[in-house]
C-alpha cells in the first residue's frame, strides 16, 4: 500500500534528477552564504557541481518523449538493441554510421544506421528510450542542443540529425519508407 498517489509518484520519478540537482544547488548555496574560508570553497565547489546536474538533468527531461511505446531497448557500453513486436536489432555504436529521426510515423522514431546492416528503428516512446541520450551524445561531434531541439519540432519528414565523418549536420531528407 502507497501514502503517494500514482500520478505524483510519476511526477517524482520524472523530475528526480532535477528535484536532486536543486537539492545539491540549494546546500552549495546554503555552505556558501555560512561558511567562509574553506566551507565557502566548498559549497562554491558543491554549487557548481548541481549546476552541471541541473543541466543534465534538464536535458534528459527534454530528451524524454514519454512512455507506452511498442518495443524495448537495451543499452550496452558498445552496443544499443531494440527488441520490438515487428523488428528489432543491434547495432554497433563505433559501427554506426548515421542517425536520423523519422518523423513520419507515429509515434516518431530514431533511425540507427550501420553498413551493410538493415536500419534498427526505435520509437522514441519505447521502453528504456529515455536512456538514448548518453549514447547519442557521445557521438563524436554531437551537439546535443540541435538534438534535443530536432526532438521537439512536430511535423513530418526524415531529419538527418548526425552521420559519421560529417560530424552534427541538421538537413532534412526523403527516405522511402523501410
Amino acid at each position: 500500500m502507497s501514502f503517494v498517489r500514482p500520478e505524483v509518484a510519476a511526477a517524482l520519478t520524472r523530475y528526480q534528477g532535477v528535484l536532486i540537482a536543486g537539492g545539491v544547488l540549494a546546500l552549495g548555496a546554503w555552505w556558501v552564504l555560512l561558511g567562509n574560508g574553506v566551507m565557502g570553497l566548498v559549497g562554491g565547489l558543491t554549487l557548481l557541481a548541481g549546476a552541471c546536474l541541473m543541466i543534465a538533468a534538464v536535458q534528459r527531461l527534454r530528451f524524454d518523449a514519454g512512455r507506452g511505446g511498442p518495443g524495448i531497448v537495451q543499452i550496452d557500453e558498445a552496443a544499443i538493441g531494440y527488441f520490438g513486436p515487428l523488428t528489432g536489432g543491434v547495432v554497433a555504436m563505433s559501427e554506426l554510421s548515421a542517425l536520423r529521426l523519422d518523423r513520419t510515423g507515429s509515434p516518431v522514431h530514431w533511425v540507427l544506421s550501420q553498413p551493410g546492416q538493415d536500419d534498427v528503428m526505435i520509437p522514441v516512446t519505447a521502453a528504456g528510450a529515455e536512456g538514448l541520450l548518453g549514447p547519442f551524445a557521445s557521438l563524436p561531434g554531437m551537439r546535443t542542443e540541435h538534438l534535443l531541439s530536432e526532438l521537439r519540432k512536430t511535423g513530418g519528414g526524415d531529419v538527418l540529425i548526425w552521420e559519421r565523418g560529417t560530424g552534427d549536420t541538421a538537413r532534412i531528407t526523403h527516405h522511402a519508407p523501410h
